[in-house]
């Protein structure tokens, strides 16, 4: 079993002083938490993998494609490879899971 805390891989994503922290890559699947400040611009580009995120805290904007809608704790979004998308408007500093299928490159 592979189990993890939340807490522990916010201060493990800070101490390296990046954004993104991959925590979990297996053959069919990668896991990993995704921050960004409230103000803060979303650097992101479209990636070659399905993708899953499921917003532990915060709140903001997220364009897919030409879609929009609005992100807050507990929501969900699908992201379909290739397709560009942003989160944006964070107005409260956001926390998001990120499932990547197949494992993020």
């Amino acid at each position: 079993m592979k189990a993890f805390r939340l807490d522990e891989l916010e201060a493990e994503r800070a101490a390296n002083e990046g954004a993104y922290l991959q925590f979990l890559r297996e053959r069919n699947m990668s896991v990993g938490l995704y921050a960004l400040n409230a103000g803060e611009h979303d650097p992101q580009q479209p990636h070659r993998q399905d993708e899953v995120y499921f917003v532990v805290s915060g709140r903001a904007s997220v364009t897919v494609g030409t879609e929009t809608t609005q992100v807050a704790r507990g929501s969900v979004v699908y992201v379909p490879a290739g397709v560009p998308h942003k989160f944006h408007h964070i107005t409260e500093d956001l926390r998001v899971l990120v499932v990547f299928s197949p494992p993020e490159a």
